[in-house]
């Protein structure tokens, strides 16, 4: 049986569908993860923040990047906050939650967002480069994965994009790139 596509929406322009319960709006839950990619970044990590809500809108993992800091290349916000969730629901399977990211998730994310199963993948930012939701890949409608996620796109994308846009000028000594 072929599963139906993922729902997709764009912050910016469509009717979207209801945050978690507790929740006024998605960008309340992005100012969470706001604060841990500021967080990251203040220990020179790129600032990438991740939140994974209940269905009843409790905050089960908060999350911020960590591969340099913990010399592990898998610590993604995303992953940390998956491992967390998981660690608190005592399931590895987060059968209808709603991860809240302030960047579109990478290929090894998409993977692991898939395999837990996570209900709804909120982001912020596009990641033109290495984007594996929208940009490069659409993953979340790739035919060979077993599970489907709703997508709601561009949520506060420009303020998730100019903190990363900021570490990185930053991290190059205010040279833009060519």
């Amino acid at each position: 049986m072929a599963l139906k596509p993922a729902k997709r929406f764009d912050a910016r322009s469509d009717d979207l569908p209801a945050p978690p319960p507790g929740w006024a709006s998605y960008e309340a839950i992005m100012e969470l993860a706001l604060e841990d990619a500021r967080q990251a970044a203040a220990i020179g990590e790129a600032p990438v923040g991740a939140i994974i809500l209940s269905v009843h809108g409790e905050v089960l993992a908060r999350a911020g990047n960590a591969p340099i800091s913990s010399i592990d290349p898998t610590a993604h916000a995303e992953m940390l906050a998956i491992r967390q969730a998981a660690a608190k629901m005592k399931n590895y399977r987060l059968l209808d939650t709603t991860m809240v990211v302030t960047l579109e998730p990478c290929i090894m994310c998409l993977g692991a967002i898939v395999h837990a199963r996570v209900g709804r993948l909120v982001y912020g930012a596009p990641d033109p480069r290495t984007g594996a939701v929208d940009s490069q890949l659409p993953g979340p409608d790739l035919p060979f994965l077993n599970h489907r996620f709703d997508v709601v796109t561009g949520v506060m994308a420009e303020e998730c994009g100019t903190l990363l846009r900021e570490f990185f000028r930053s991290r190059r000594g205010g040279r833009t790139r060519s």
